[in-house]
């Protein structure tokens, strides 16, 4: 089998880059070095991964179609450290390629867009440690990333995001850089980490209710937002205005406000 003869498979979103342009690009905003802990989610037929293992002979990569694995393995023979795990990034346990002598993980991948959002809240459960994220996702889905408040396109993806990591949307990939082309435009965005949280909340599952709650009715204001989660004399009692909109607060805002409710009594 030959990697021309793997057809993408509709069901698991795969659409694979041919620009070579655009994958050196990529990896050179990854920046691999040979000692990091490097896995990639989603090789595909390997363009990115070729460029990964030349400066990082250590990779691991989180492969679910079975029919690519000995695509990949017989491509990357040489490699002695090239691990697959043929598994679903979904349900992948990251912190198992962390042991206690390993350093913190660069995670990169061609994110498929079908669960490209589940996928990114399941891998900022591993925030402590990761030390940074490559992805190519939608172009929309990165700009909901980056947004900030009073934007269209601020909502809980972008809130909870930002709490754990810095955003950056690096440069836009457009359909022709794949076979077969997506008909979305895509982009690259990189997400750093903090060492320390900026704004840590005190209950983190409060904080992400609080933000999934305004949201659900985003042209509301937040007091009928926040009805289903607290009483009309805890929501008097609050020092955050609750007659703005939910796109109107910053994550620290949100932050505050999901601490206060806390105080008052609110339970997730």
């Amino acid at each position: 089998m030959d990697s021309f003869s793997h057809k993408a498979r509709k069901r698991f979103g795969q659409n694979f880059l041919s620009d070579p342009g655009i994958i050196q690009r990529i990896v050179s905003s990854i920046a691999p070095q040979s000692n990091d802990n490097l896995v990639e989610i989603g090789p595909g037929k390997g363009a990115i991964t070729a460029l990964l293992l030349e400066a990082c002979p250590k990779l691991n990569v989180v492969e679910l179609d079975r029919d690519l694995i000995p695509i990949l393995l017989a491509q990357f023979a040489i490699y002695q450290d090239f691990k697959i795990h043929q598994a679903d990034a979904l349900k992948f346990d990251f912190s198992s390629l962390v042991p206690h002598d390993e350093p913190a993980l660069r995670i990169v991948g061609n994110l498929p867009y079908n669960i490209s959002t589940p996928l990114i809240f399941h891998l900022l459960s591993y925030h402590g440690k990761v030390k940074d994220m490559h992805f190519m996702l939608q172009k929309e889905v990165v700009e909901r990333m980056a947004a900030e408040p009073g934007q269209k396109s601020y909502g809980r993806l972008g809130i909870m995001v930002q709490y754990y990591c810095q955003v950056e949307n690096l440069f836009l990939v457009p359909p022709e850089c794949f076979q077969p082309k997506p008909k979305v435009d895509s982009a690259i965005v990189r997400l750093n980490p903090y060492k320390a949280l900026p704004h840590p909340a005190k209950d983190v599952k409060l904080l992400e209710r609080v933000v999934n709650v305004a949201f659900q009715q985003r042209r509301k204001t937040l007091r009928n937002g926040l009805k289903q989660l607290a009483n009309a004399e805890q929501l008097d009692a609050l020092s955050t205005d609750i007659t703005l909109r939910a796109e109107n607060l910053s994550v620290a805002e949100f932050v505050a406000l999901s601490d206060e409710l806390l105080a008052l009594g609110v339970k997730v």
